[in-house]
């Protein structure tokens, strides 16, 4: 009894000097559940800084919405309550001018445009404009494509859509782009979509295959349409306040840290997307893989018009179009 009392002893104080070797813990908000891959990368990241400061920072990652739905983390984020938040681009829209570029329907032709853009030099200029708006870009996750799903009937063609009810993202563009393919947008928290789809105060949403199965809603929602609409990244952003307490060397060392964890994330998600999509297929989801995406396009022409308005943002939509 007194030797299992002594290791434990041993244990606690083994725990306690790891707890206090961090002289600084920063707090990070994701609304995901445990072991989602942008939950995970942010880990990744943690343990990435961890060793490049000797211990010295460290990240508790606060996932499942612990501390609020994105739209009033990224307030906090800005006013120095949390220091890092991974965060979909959509929520920003409204915010920064640039990340509407990123969140415009079929602007990436694929997953290696995509990369190419988000690790080249306009990836770069997006994650600089942050910082006019008291936060840091640091890095972008994958997110995979966004699809349709709803519990009412397979969607196989741009009529099925009309007088339909959809939950978007709280983003006029995405409001505006559901409104153009004749649905309805419903702007709600993430966290309020499977009872609204249950109780039929919608009829369904839009997400990705990981976030389509952790979420249930394939529970509610049985059909699912590949039309891959969006190609929207996440992004991993620190508050400037938090930020500018911190070292040059140690905000290299952050920097670092996330550029590192992408890598992680990408892997993570390619692993997850493949698992989800087997799932759910598996629990009887009717799957729409074959659609032709030319009306959906062309539908876009006003969303386009209305949403690429200024200069800068119209060339910047031309940069990533003509980006190989």
């Amino acid at each position: 009894m007194l030797r299992t009392a002594t290791a434990a002893l041993f244990a606690s104080a083994a725990l306690v000097t790891a707890a206090t070797a961090c002289e600084t813990t920063f707090k990070s908000a994701d609304t995901h559940p445990d072991g989602y891959p942008t939950v995970e990368g942010v880990k990744a990241m943690g343990r990435i800084l961890e060793e490049k400061t000797g211990g010295r920072l460290c990240i508790e990652v606060f996932h499942s919405a612990q501390l609020g739905e994105e739209k009033d983390t990224i307030e906090q984020t800005q006013f120095g309550v949390i220091d890092i938040n991974r965060v979909s681009m959509g929520p920003f829209n409204n915010i920064i001018e640039a990340t509407q570029a990123f969140s415009l329907p079929y602007i990436f032709r694929s997953l290696d445009h995509e990369h190419a853009v988000l690790d080249g030099p306009i990836g770069e200029e997006v994650l600089a404009a942050f910082s006019d708006h008291d936060l840091m870009g640091l890095a972008y996750y994958d997110s995979g494509a966004r699809s349709f799903y709803n519990s009412v009937k397979p969607i196989t063609k741009i009529e099925d859509l009309q007088g339909m009810k959809f939950r978007v993202i709280q983003s006029d563009l995405f409001v505006d782009m559901v409104a153009a393919l004749g649905a309805n947008a419903t702007p709600m928290p993430y966290g309020e979509v499977y009872s609204s789809i249950q109780t039929g105060v919608i009829d369904g949403a839009e997400n990705n295959w990981p976030s389509y199965d952790s979420s249930g809603h394939y529970e509610v929602a049985k059909y699912y349409t590949l039309d891959q609409h969006l190609m929207v990244p996440e992004v991993v952003v620190m508050s400037k306040a938090t930020w500018d307490k911190l070292s040059p060397e140690d905000q290299q060392a952050v920097q670092e840290a996330a550029r590192e964890s992408v890598a992680i994330e990408r892997e993570l998600w390619a692993a997850s997307e493949k698992e989800s999509e087997e799932k759910v297929r598996a629990a009887g989801v009717e799957v729409v893989s074959e659609i032709d995406k030319t009306p959906f396009i062309e539908a876009m022409v006003p969303v386009y018009e209305k949403h690429v308005s200024s200069d800068a943002l119209k060339d910047l939509v031309a940069r990533i179009q003509a980006t190989e």
